[in-house]
């Protein structure tokens, strides 16, 4: 083989691998997106000021403390003691879940810190003060007799029906295509006896088509798009309106009569009609009841009930 072909072969492996490498990070997330996502878990919102001051306000308000590593090494330790779970090491999102869910037996979507806030004025009668892992701990000890959440592994089959009811109304009138919507989950899931999503876990959706009612009595539609939703872990998971979701939802509306507050009827998959039909427009009100499925399997961690 000459040079020049050797020179060739080296260069494309070259040229494979460093193309392979960066389609490979491509999706890797940066200190700003981990900083933000961390926020949101706390605050709701992303903060303001630098990198610096935000990672300090966040090291300060979580664990009392700022320490004086690296700006990197701060935020990964953040992250992952925010979101990242294993069967000994539960993530702080995991533990508020269940301590909201021992307490309530539902779980919110406001921010960590409103959370704690709304659990400690239940318990106690009014809001505490410190870093927000020591009030956790706290709550968990009230919660749970041995201050421990026992977590284990658990799997979300493709096509597992989630009952879910609108938060966000929608209507074939003021709807339009690209609009957002959000839904919570309105029963527990198990599996295998540990609770993998939780009553109140909140869903995103969009609002895919919207066909107006016209004459000669055609009904209007709304094509909607049911993508996700949180298991008790913090891991999103991808869902739709599938068929087995529209036999359930189906189901669910017959055996309780057409006209009953908050179902609906489906059309055909993805295409919700004949609910609260006022003339010929589509009307779907906060709490409208219907079932979407999981689209992959998933696997997660789940919180053993005692």
């Amino acid at each position: 083989m000459s040079r020049k072909i050797i020179a060739a072969v080296l260069l494309f492996c070259l040229l494979f691998t460093v193309g392979a490498f960066a389609q490979g990070t491509s999706t890797e997330l940066t200190a700003l997106d981990k900083l933000t996502s961390i926020e949101k878990v706390y605050y709701g919102a992303e903060q303001t000021g630098s990198l610096v001051e935000r990672t300090n306000r966040l090291e300060k308000d979580v664990y009392g403390n700022i320490t004086k590593d690296a700006l990197m090494v701060k935020v990964d330790r953040l992250y992952d003691h925010t979101k990242t779970n294993s069967s000994t090491n539960p993530s702080f999102i995991l533990k508020l879940n269940a301590v909201e869910w021992s307490l309530m037996h539902n779980v919110t979507t406001q921010p960590g810190k409103a959370r704690i806030e709304d659990l400690e004025k239940t318990l106690t009668g009014s809001p505490s003060q410190g870093a927000f892992d020591y009030r956790l701990n706290s709550l968990l000890k009230l919660a749970y007799s041995d201050s421990h959440v026992d977590v284990g592994d658990a799997s979300i089959r493709q096509d597992s029906l989630i009952k879910v009811k609108l938060v966000t109304p929608l209507s074939s009138k003021d709807s339009r295509p690209g609009d957002s919507f959000t839904y919570a989950v309105s029963e527990d899931v198990f599996d295998n006896g540990l609770l993998v999503i939780a009553k109140g876990a909140m869903g995103q959706g969009r609002v895919k088509k919207v066909d107006q009612a016209g004459n000669f009595g055609r009904d209007a539609k709304l094509e909607l798009s049911f993508d996700t939703v949180e298991a008790v872990d913090g891991t999103v998971l991808d869902t739709l309106l599938g068929d087995k979701a529209k036999e359930k939802t189906n189901s669910m509306a017959t055996a309780a009569g057409a006209s009953a507050a908050g179902m609906v009827i489906l059309g055909p998959v993805g295409i919700l009609g004949g609910a609260f039909v006022h003339g010929h427009d589509v009307v779907m009100p906060v709490d409208t009841e219907l079932y979407i499925q999981t689209k992959t399997e998933a696997h997660v961690y789940g919180i053993r009930l005692k």
